[in-house]
């Protein structure tokens, strides 16, 4: 006997009692272990539920068997958001996601009791959010008695009595606008663990865009809350830090903090699969600290602030947009045709009451322009002046530009790029750290990878034209601990501009700012971002640039007619089509990866060698995959690219994508 389509019955059961409003249980019903599927057939998507709904003898062959009559019999609850009228926002999409992932985490949950109840117990039983502040409280008593009284301390200090007198404030909306060295990252959490037990909130949720300053984040949290109480959950995970019981976590989010990356909150938010849909219903009555929210990518910026719009208006979801260069999110935004919807007049609620002031309180760097704005320097004027400096960081816009300006510097500098694995990255910053703890000389050429988070100080930067907000972040490194009265920060245009696109826009307006208002852009004040983001923003061509709004809240899903599997599709914060990961034969102190390749390759791909061959992993372009394959130095193992070449890897610039085997064999 053939087994009965009960998705399919399903749906068109609910459909056919409870005519449109049933689509809304139909989604759910028929996409329950395949996915959310559109309404209409996408080319190329599949699955759409209009064609499986045209199967109509499924239920009537479900329905000879012996079916629970009194559950096809029940009415659908008042509460359903079926009747009203909503604006452009409609937030019926993520109510039907959140219905999807109470559904789907429930039946992940029974078969696991059923199959695996050792695996079941495994899950995490941590410590109550009530338990977790008094621990947060006790480490910053400890922690307020042991530094000495400074303007900067005493700064500090009110920034966190200020976040914790504001946390009985109603949930929704925050910004937390903190300088660089404000101590946002224990601020922000005493603003949610205050305002989540007023308002009988469940979990914190800290969304970071870098994996290198989740990792540092989530270290500082562990040894407040203890291992089990944090869940660290993004792709490069150290695998040592990782448990049984925090790897069951990651499945539903089931712990009272995670960190995790923008990445992986918002394309879950956005995505049609079950196993990325488990943890959604987790999101309910939680805080979310948006860590650097002037990082959220402006070609997803339409959806994701609706999203967030959504999640504070309809599900007791807090948002603190946390950074020290607030973007401009409140009111329409842009320009022409590209115009964002942001956040209404007033409801984003500031949680310092005097910004400037902090600002200038922490204004522990000057910035001086190298050259002019219309005026662009060649490689070996920037070489000359950093050489004058014994400790100096330069950042630059590409990796071209970070090799070009390495090979003009003195023998010993140091060379970071994204073409190194996490794991040679890792390993390099903990050495410059060293040697600035002991003032060695130490000169730096990095791209972008050092500008945000990472906890480093050097007492000169210099930084190439960007945007004002990447600029301040650069700046951030400089100086970091007040070991003198000023840094110095030097702008400089580099010999070539940045490739079209957004660094382009982003660098033009940059370099706007400092010719229309000059003084304003030295000073790294609130008000000078404002004026920034306004500029940028007006200069983009869209905020919704793959079209996910009207998918999922246009006219059609007005008739619940949504589709959801095209929108998770088109919704990539990271391209992964256009991205490979290739896993480099970096020579780690700790770890052997030719034995991690040995085990793939004889046994195969399991989670443990996965998750360890990452920290080796370094994500390359389709283009420059296609050449080095076709140059014969990676090849294909278990369907992971692995190096071949002895040489590919080189123990300073990293990966070689340009690399033949005639160079080393």
């Amino acid at each position: 006997m053939k087994k009965i389509d009960h998705a399919t019955a399903g749906a068109l059961h609910a459909i056919n009692r409870f005519g449109k409003q049933g689509r809304l249980l139909a989604y759910l019903i028929a996409g329950h272990h395949s996915g959310l599927p559109d309404w209409y057939h996408e080319p190329g998507v599949g699955g759409a539920l209009t064609s499986r709904l045209e199967k109509k003898e499924r239920l009537q062959k479900a329905l000879s068997g012996v079916p629970p009559l009194d559950m096809l019999d029940m009415s659908l609850p008042s509460s359903l958001p079926c009747d009203r009228q909503f604006s452009d926002l409609n937030p019926v999409h993520v109510w039907i996601r959140m219905l999807y992932s109470c559904l789907v985490d429930a039946d992940f949950l029974d078969t696991e009791a059923f199959m695996d109840s050792e695996k079941a117990d495994s899950r995490i039983n941590s410590a109550s959010l009530e338990q977790l502040k008094e621990r947060f409280d006790e480490y910053m008593s400890e922690k307020l008695a042991q530094v000495g009284d400074s303007p900067v301390n005493r700064a500090r200090k009110e920034i966190l009595s200020e976040c914790r007198e504001k946390a009985s404030r109603t949930p929704g909306l925050f910004s937390l606008t903190v300088p660089t060295g404000g101590g946002k990252t224990l601020s922000s959490m005493a603003f949610a663990l205050e305002h989540a037990l007023k308002h009988g909130m469940k979990r914190i949720i800290v969304a970071i865009p870098f994996t290198s300053i989740i990792e540092q984040t989530a270290e500082q949290y562990r040894k407040i809350f203890g291992d089990d109480a944090v869940l660290e959950h993004h792709s490069n995970l150290d695998p040592e830090k990782e448990t049984v019981r925090t790897r069951r976590a990651s499945e539903n989010w089931d712990a009272p903090i995670i960190v995790t990356t923008n990445v992986q909150l918002f394309e879950s938010l956005f995505a049609a699969k079950s196993s990325s849909c488990r943890k959604l219903h987790n999101i309910v009555n939680s805080v979310i600290v948006l860590d650097e929210a002037q990082t959220l990518p402006t070609e997803y910026l339409q959806p994701v602030v609706s999203m967030l719009k959504v999640l504070t208006g309809y599900f007791n979801v807090s948002v603190v947009l946390c950074t020290a260069t607030q973007p401009v999110l409140t009111g329409k935004v842009g320009a022409g045709n590209a115009v964002l919807k942001g956040f209404d007049d007033g409801n984003v609620r500031e949680l310092m009451s005097d910004p400037e002031v902090l600002f200038k309180t922490f204004q522990r760097v000057r910035i001086r322009l190298l050259g002019k704005t219309d005026t662009r320097l060649s490689w070996e004027q920037v070489a000359e002046s950093m050489k004058g400096h014994s400790q100096a960081l330069a950042i630059v816009n590409t990796r071209k530009d970070c090799r070009a300006l390495y090979d003009l510097m003195p023998a010993g500098t140091v060379h970071l790029s994204a073409l190194m694995c996490p794991e040679h990255r890792s390993e390099v910053i903990t050495d410059i750290k060293r040697k600035l703890l002991n003032n060695e000389p130490v000169r730096v050429v990095s791209t972008q990878l050092l500008e945000a988070g990472v906890d480093i100080d050097f007492p000169v930067v210099f930084r190439a034209f960007s945007g004002l907000d990447r600029i301040a972040q650069a700046a951030g490194r400089c100086n970091r601990e007040g070991k003198s009265e000023f840094g110095e920060v030097f702008v400089f245009n580099p010999p070539k501009a940045s490739p079209s696109g957004l660094l382009l826009k982003a660098e033009q307006a940059g370099q706007e700012m400092f010719r229309v208002f000059p003084e304003l852009s030295k000073s790294l004040m609130p008000e000078a971002f404002q004026q920034y983001f306004m500029l940028y923003f007006s200069g983009l061509n869209d905020f919704d640039k793959k079209g996910i709004m009207d998918l999922l809240a246009g006219p059609d899903a007005r008739e619940f007619k949504i589709q959801f599997r095209t929108a998770a599709r088109r919704f990539k914060l990271i391209n992964d089509a256009e991205q490979y990961g290739v896993v480099a034969r970096y020579r780690s102190e700790k770890t052997n990866v030719d034995a991690l390749i040995d085990q793939l390759r004889y046994a195969g791909p399991n989670r443990a060698v996965m998750r360890k061959l990452q920290r080796f992993s370094v994500n390359v372009y389709d283009d420059d995959l296609s050449q080095m394959r076709d140059n014969g130095v990676i090849e294909e193992v278990n369907g992971v690219w692995v190096q071949t070449a002895p040489g590919l890897y080189d123990p300073v610039f990293g990966l070689n994508i340009e690399a033949t085997p005639n160079l080393y064999w």
